[in-house]
């Protein structure tokens, strides 16, 4: 297996520690019944909670760009040394995201947000060149 698609095996695999560390704090705040309810009003979230949801839900953005671009590099066999190097740092942008959103570090979450956004991009200029 190339190392992209190790890595978009183990992005699958944060983006469910994320939906489980939202849930976990949601249940914190108390708020375990509405996470099992069908959710027709949303409640006032902590500002934990809250940016822990708003994670999530940016990783699910981010990972449709970076599936496209793993995909576009498979499909192109245009692998590299390069390609592999940017797929780990979209990793590790993303694992360094999730407490940078959660504990409200700014303006380090946006830089770690484009460190990661950078490198899917220059995956997917790598595949179309």
């Amino acid at each position: 297996m190339t190392a992209e698609l190790t890595v978009l095996g183990l992005a699958a695999i944060l983006q469910a520690v994320q939906i489980g560390l939202a849930g976990w704090s949601m249940n914190r705040d108390g708020l375990s019944e509405w996470n099992a309810s069908p959710r027709d009003a949303e409640p006032r979230f902590s500002a934990r909670t809250g940016r822990l949801r708003r994670a999530v839900s940016n990783h699910f953005e981010a990972l449709a760009f970076f599936t496209i671009a793993v995909v576009l590099v498979q499909f192109t066999q245009s692998n590299s040394g390069l390609t592999a190097a940017c797929a780990w740092a979209y990793l590790l942008a993303r694992i360094l995201y999730v407490p940078a959103y959660a504990l409200g570090w700014s303006p380090w979450r946006s830089a770690i947000f484009g460190l990661g956004f950078l490198a899917t991009f220059a995956m997917i200029l790598a595949a179309l060149v």
